[in-house]
């Protein structure tokens, strides 16, 4: 990676490289979940639904899941996709991850640390969580909510 001076670096604009590090990111992991047949959607719900099995309902947890989707997705239809695969359950209205849905999640965690470690290849724990911080300050200083998901 070239280096810059630091005058150089504050004058480049953080929209085109928080930006550009978003759609590295972002498509890097909707690369990999591609290859187990599954979207960003898909994999939010698997996780919710493995971290609280039989409590979401499917109102609850596509309202839980909105503020993440930036393609505008019909989460009626990932829930209905993943039922159809035998991933998941529907019983009185409350969803559970199949035998079949956990090792799909599973699978497809492998993938996504599979990003995140070549993502974070040399940056330090402090260096990452500098800039967390600077992204999340940016945010709430143009009145969004900093709060971790």
């Amino acid at each position: 990676m070239r280096e810059y001076s630091q005058e150089e670096l504050a004058a480049q604009p953080i929209g085109y490289w928080s930006g550009e590090a978003y759609r590295r990111v972002v498509g890097r992991i909707r690369a990999e979940l591609a290859v187990e047949d599954l979207t960003q959607p898909h994999w939010w719900t698997l996780n919710h639904v493995a971290g609280a099995p039989g409590t979401w309902t499917r109102t609850a947890l596509a309202e839980r899941l909105l503020p993440f989707d930036d393609l505008g997705i019909d989460f009626g239809g990932v829930f209905d996709d993943l039922i159809a695969r035998g991933w998941m359950t529907e019983d009185a209205g409350l969803l559970t991850l199949t035998e079949s849905g956990e090792g799909g999640r599973l699978r497809a965690r492998a993938r996504n640390l599979g990003v995140h470690e070549q993502t974070h290849e040399g940056i330090t724990t402090a260096e990452y969580v500098a800039a967390l911080n600077v992204l999340r300050r940016m945010v709430a200083n143009l009145g969004g909510n900093s709060d971790l998901p």
